[in-house]
């Protein structure tokens, strides 16, 4: 009898392994790279092949290694391959065309939005870069959406570690000011992200999470977009940031700081935050107090370009237009000095105040104020992977990595405006760019 039972327990399950359905092999894809930046930071290597098994890299060997069986070959043998880039600050619900965002503010709503953030991720990802934080969206639960959607393969873009919305205090500059008295009760009906005492803003922290965000963002300072004649420097107390940046740390998010003025950036600093957006003044006692904390600054430096063009183009409201010109005066040289003070730097745009997809001219006003090319590379690689806790993921081509791989027409640490064009993208080892063009997706 025992040995019948068996008999029909084996059968059973045998039965059970048919009916399911066979899992298809992981995809192989061999890359032959004429020149493999593997380690942003370290010199090139010659002719490589870097093999992905399943979205992850799998090898990276010496010399042009023919594919094995069934593989598919990617013949980068006249380009430059790398890491995909980390861009660290970018709002995908915003355009980079303020005045035209303006005049569609009273015809389209959330819906047109989130077709325009699925524009702006596509973009962003033919630009080389297949990792963004998204540090604060008109609708949070929007971004949460696009960022689980591209996590599942449905729409093309790259990853997104989102903030959700930016906490303000009243009047600040995440706050509804500038706005008709309509628009602003309507928008403030909205937002969780307004508080005031240091109770209100660890709610707004809570609040924010709830909805998804896996990085926290507050505006520590006055900010050069909004339109408000506040000023640049702190507007949220120590107490306040304290509260925000304690409570996102409580729940395993990192927290970062909007912050121009040197008493918000110090302020935000001493709370224990742990990165900087912006940094407009800086100054001795600024940088003991980064190296102190070891929080990192995102210069942004694309964003002030492009406010200041757009101010003096009148595409800015005046109060918004002329914090633009005050900052225009220190920045530059602000930033000159942080890359020689030796500070923790990680890449970041704000695409979104500028255009998307533009995000490499970053490199070029980097290496202007004095960042030797080979770091600035490093900052959109292993640092941002560093600062974002995902080393072990991104940020270098190494085994056991996500394959993502983009390559250029020439070594970009001799001419970073080579990245602005950006030949191949490889994201989770699907190929979103070959040869200068997008691939169909999803692939056919």
């Amino acid at each position: 009898m025992r040995t019948l039972v068996t008999s029909a327990l084996a059968l059973c399950f045998a039965a059970t392994a048919l009916a399911q359905p066979q899992q298809p092999a992981p995809k192989v894809t061999y890359i032959q790279a004429g020149a493999l930046l593997a380690r942003p930071g370290e010199a090139p290597r010659g002719n490589s092949t870097i093999v992905v098994r399943g979205g992850k890299i799998a090898e990276v060997r010496e010399g042009f290694v023919q594919p094995e069986a069934g593989a598919e070959l990617v013949d980068l043998r006249n380009q430059f391959v790398l890491p995909g880039l980390i861009d660290m600050h970018v709002h995908f619900y915003s355009t980079g065309y303020p005045l035209q965002a303006r005049l569609n503010a009273t015809s389209r709503d959330r819906g047109d939005a989130f077709v325009d953030a699925v524009g702006n991720a596509r973009r962003t990802l033919d630009a080389g870069f297949t990792t963004v934080r998204d540090l604060g969206a008109e609708d949070p639960r929007g971004v949460r959406a696009l960022r689980d959607a591209i996590a599942r393969g449905e729409i093309a873009g790259p990853t997104i570690v989102n903030a959700g919305e930016m906490i303000s205090v009243t009047a600040g500059h995440g706050d509804a000011n500038g706005l008709k008295e309509e628009y602003a009760h309507a928008d403030r009906a909205q937002s969780t992200a307004i508080c005031n005492g240091a109770d209100d803003c660890r709610r707004a922290t809570r609040d924010q999470i709830f909805m998804g965000a896996e990085v926290i963002k507050f505006a520590a300072s006055g900010g050069v977009g909004s339109n408000i004649a506040g000023g640049l420097e702190a507007q949220m107390t120590l107490e306040e940031m304290k509260a925000i940046v304690e409570t996102a740390h409580s729940f395993g998010r990192k927290a970062t700081a909007h912050a121009h003025g040197k008493s918000g950036i110090d302020l935000a600093l001493k709370a224990g935050v742990d990165s900087i957006e912006h940094g407009s003044y800086l100054d001795e006692e600024t940088f003991r107090l980064f190296k102190q904390t070891g929080a990192y600054l995102v210069p942004t430096m694309h964003a002030f370009e492009s406010v200041i063009r757009q101010g003096r183009a009148g595409e800015r409201p005046p109060a918004s237009a002329a914090k633009a010109e005050q900052v225009a005066l220190v920045v530059k040289d602000a930033h000159r000095r942080a890359y020689a003070s030796g500070i923790k730097i990680a890449f970041g745009t704000d695409s979104g105040v500028g255009p998307h997809g533009t995000n490499a001219l970053e490199f070029t006003y980097m290496t202007q104020a004095g960042m030797p090319a080979a770091r600035a590379l490093r900052t959109a690689t292993i640092d941002a992977a560093t600062l974002l806790g995902q080393a072990d993921k991104i940020g270098t081509i190494e085994p056991g990595k996500e394959a993502d791989i983009i390559a250029v027409s020439g070594n970009p640490i001799e001419d970073v405006k080579r990245l602005e064009k950006v030949d191949f993208v490889m994201k989770d080892g699907r190929i979103h760019k070959l040869g200068g063009q997008r691939q169909p997706f999803p692939a056919e």
